[in-house]
């Protein structure tokens, strides 16, 4: 473990429905994180394209080697020398079928994809607020979770409504994990009710770092998104809080600390298979 902190930069957007002004600003983030000397960028989910109205979305979803979105980021990371965790954007899925993947890109300083994660758990809700998500109208889940080997440590990824889901957390630290991106573009209302609480047990239960970059604000197809990414260490204390704005935020890793919380507290060594009841 470096004994020196990390610094990171997480970007929190308010995406829109043009993929290429979308580029532009994932661009911009790109160069603001790599000016100010951190190591690695983390944008949020669908940071590529938000738009709920799937026709019109439909017009710019393409397979991942065509996205122009993917190609701009990948070619910032390049030039900037930076690592890039492409949040997630909409691309076709591998199967073919003409179903879509909500994938999270994990982008090297080269501009090389280092690794994949397609969001594994839909969301599939009606809310009390009268907002009703299918997810699974368009998309097709993934077949399961995705480790990333970076400068940073060993990164367990996942997308938005994977939070819930503990058990994907668990399989990340048990296999190494030292840090959970947690990528994404939470309502309103769950967010005010759940997102701190649920992000700070995923820290403190796996003693992990927690990543989570947020879309906020009132996007333009309507929909509103609660903004506060967030930056959590694994004794889970908040690094950082972007609250409701737009901005490139920044936070340092103190990555002797997760060994020494590790240390305190072995909770990754006393943890058993609980059999099914």
């Amino acid at each position: 473990m470096s004994a020196v902190p990390i610094k990171i930069a997480v970007a929190q957007t308010c995406t829109g429905i043009e993929p290429v002004r979308n580029a532009e600003m994932l661009v911009s983030a790109v160069a603001v994180a790599a000016a100010s000397g951190a190591a690695m960028l983390f944008t949020p989910e669908m940071s590529g394209l938000l738009d709920s109205n799937r026709a019109r979305a439909r017009i710019h979803i393409c397979a991942e080697a065509d996205d122009p979105v993917i190609a701009a980021v990948r070619q910032a990371a390049a030039q900037q020398h930076i690592w890039v965790h492409l949040g997630s954007t909409p691309v076709l899925a591998d199967s073919n079928d003409g179903r879509l993947a909500n994938r999270a890109l994990m982008i090297d300083d080269t501009g090389m994809i280092r690794a994949r994660y397609d969001k594994m758990h839909l969301f599939d809700v009606d809310l009390q607020t009268g907002e009703s998500w299918r997810e699974s109208a368009a998309y097709v889940g993934g077949m399961g979770p995705r480790l990333a080997e970076t400068p940073l440590g060993k990164i367990g990824l996942s997308i938005c409504y994977d939070l819930r889901f503990p058990a994907l957390y668990q399989a990340y630290s048990a296999a190494g994990a030292d840090l959970l991106a947690i990528p994404a573009a939470f309502t309103v209302p769950t967010g005010r009710a759940h997102w701190l609480t649920l992000l700070k047990a995923r820290a403190i239960e796996n003693e992990c770092f927690v990543i989570a970059a947020a879309q906020a604000g009132t996007h333009e197809d309507g929909r509103e998104t609660y903004g506060h990414s967030l930056v959590i260490d694994p004794w889970g204390e908040v690094l950082l809080d972007m609250g409701e704005g737009t901005d490139v935020g920044f936070a340092a890793l103190d990555m002797a600390r997760l060994a020494d919380i590790r240390t305190r507290i072995p909770v990754l060594a006393h943890r058993r298979n609980i059999p099914h009841i």
